[in-house]
């Protein structure tokens, strides 16, 4: 059990090291064309490999110049994440493009139109019953 805490602690502390290096260290334009959020890190077993899930709020162009930037940045957050962890051997890192955030902002925009429905329609039942008494 031991093992699978220590991945644990290493992924956070990767999620935390990536946050800061995402505001303060990649200076690479094109990451910075939209809002980027780590949703979550994956750590191997072995802590050899890195991935990390990350959200970005823009638009399809920008989105992929964004996940572009951030390919082309990975060996030098895996140097930064090797000498801030302190660890023997970095783990190769590798970016995926997570859209869990935007299918839930779409999903609440159906749930607010299918609301918005339901209310006119409630309205308009309320209406014939009137002209039907």
């Amino acid at each position: 059990m031991a093992p699978g805490r220590r991945v644990e602690r290493v992924a956070a502390l990767i999620r935390r090291e990536i946050s800061e290096l995402l505001i303060n260290g990649i200076r690479d334009e094109r990451v910075h064309q939209g809002m980027v959020s780590i949703t979550n890190v994956e750590v191997s077993g072995d802590l050899q490999h890195c991935k990390i899930f990350v959200s970005v709020l823009a638009d399809d162009e920008a989105r992929r110049e964004v996940m572009d930037g951030l390919q082309a940045a990975s060996g030098y957050l895996r140097g930064e994440l090797g000498r801030r962890l302190q660890m023997r051997r970095a783990p190769e890192v590798v970016f995926q493009l997570d859209r869990g955030l935007e299918k839930g902002t779409s999903v609440l925009h159906l749930l607010g139109e299918l609301e918005r429905e339901r209310e006119v329609k409630g309205s308009d039942d309320a209406e014939s019953s009137d002209f039907n008494d």
